[in-house]
């Protein structure tokens, strides 16, 4: 395994295209060759230009692994940059960039899914992962269990390993800038949340919770950073509730560090995730969590230790839990602490990218 290539065709910047960056970081930091696949103009693509990676511009659809002049091209580049390891994560990548690489006779094909969400039982799906694909990798237990809900029987659980994400030890360190936008809005306990504004991040929820913390009469404001289609009716939901005081949409925030050195504890209301990095981020900076008890969030977070977690849509529960940590100084800084040594042993970057290199060798 010399030359890597980073597959990556989505022309949004989420969870799966900032893993793919770092990931691709981690194994030059090694000694690889790397390059990344992605999206012409992309986040992706514009911040691994300005990393120095070499990159090759795809645009790939749902149907793209139907075009064989597509998949030809594809091919071709493999075969011409002698590209021996690939490595995606969407299920419109696994088709498409799994067939070309297997054209092209790539030693490893390799796809990291990142999703929670069951996968169809089709003669294409089991191609791709039976045949086309060398290695399978969840993200969690849970996306394992996922995987396997509609083929099992057609593909082997002993195919499919469990690699966490890991995150950079640097972020461990608790220095540096506090965000302008909160340090200038915050006003009593500074709650914070992160993530796409969908039905799926569950901030809908966190309004709920954040209506009940008032009505006690708890001091608090509450920070979510993102961006996304429900943005105009949680604003509305926001007013209407009253709540402009409590709780600010900062939009999109390049900045993570900072804001989560910026807050006091995070929250997590999404219906489910296949592994909630975000958590380990704040996790990283000495923040407790407070989320659902769904998915893959056990597997992170360890209740009453490192954080709470709170019956699954129960947001009275999630305010009580809340509660305990805003108006329990000492709770919050032991949980922090706890948290911050979880990431330590078991979220390291170059820790999980080693678990990584030894599978796929």
């Amino acid at each position: 395994m010399k030359k890597i290539c980073f597959f990556n065709s989505s022309d949004f910047w989420g969870g799966g295209e900032k893993l793919h960056l770092e990931n691709a970081l981690a194994f030059r930091t090694k000694g690889y060759e790397v390059t990344i696949v992605a999206h012409k103009n992309s986040e992706l693509w514009n911040r691994a230009k300005e990393k120095g990676f070499e990159t090759f511009a795809v645009s790939v659809g749902s149907t793209s692994f139907l075009n064989i002049f597509k998949l030809l091209r594809i091919k071709s580049y493999f075969q011409k940059k002698k590209i021996d390891t690939v490595l995606f994560t969407t299920s419109q990548d696994l088709k498409t960039a799994s067939i070309a690489a297997h054209w092209a006779k790539c030693k490893k094909i390799v796809y990291l899914r990142g999703l929670a969400t069951p996968i169809k039982n089709s003669i294409v799906n089991r191609y791709c992962m039976n045949t086309a694909c060398t290695h399978l990798i969840a993200n969690s237990q849970e996306t394992k269990r996922t995987m396997l809900k509609h083929l099992d029987g057609h593909i082997s659980a002993e195919k499919i390993a469990v690699i966490y994400h890991g995150i950079d030890e640097n972020l461990l360190l608790e220095t540096g800038p506090l965000l302008p936008e909160i340090e200038k809005k915050a006003s009593g306990i500074i709650l914070g949340n992160a993530g796409r504004l969908t039905a799926q991040k569950g901030q809908t929820h966190l309004i709920e919770v954040a209506e009940k913390l008032k009505t006690q009469g708890i001091k608090f404001t509450l920070f979510i950073a993102g961006t996304g289609e429900l943005h105009d009716e949680l604003s509305s939901l926001i007013k209407e509730k009253g709540l402009e005081n409590e709780i600010i949409l900062l939009g999109f925030v390049a900045d993570m560090e900072s804001f989560m050195q910026s807050i006091d504890v995070f929250l997590l209301a999404s219906s489910w995730e296949g592994f909630g990095f975000v958590i380990v981020e704040a996790m990283a900076k000495s923040k407790p969590v407070v989320a659902f008890d769904i998915t893959s969030n056990p597997e992170i977070i360890t209740d009453n230790k490192t954080g709470l977690l709170a019956e699954h849509l129960n947001t009275t529960d999630f305010a009580t839990k809340t509660s305990q940590l805003v108006t329990d100084e000492n709770l919050r800084n032991q949980m922090g602490s706890a948290a911050k040594q979880s990431v330590r042993d078991r979220f390291l970057i170059m820790e999980r990218i080693t678990e990584l290199e030894e599978y796929l060798l």
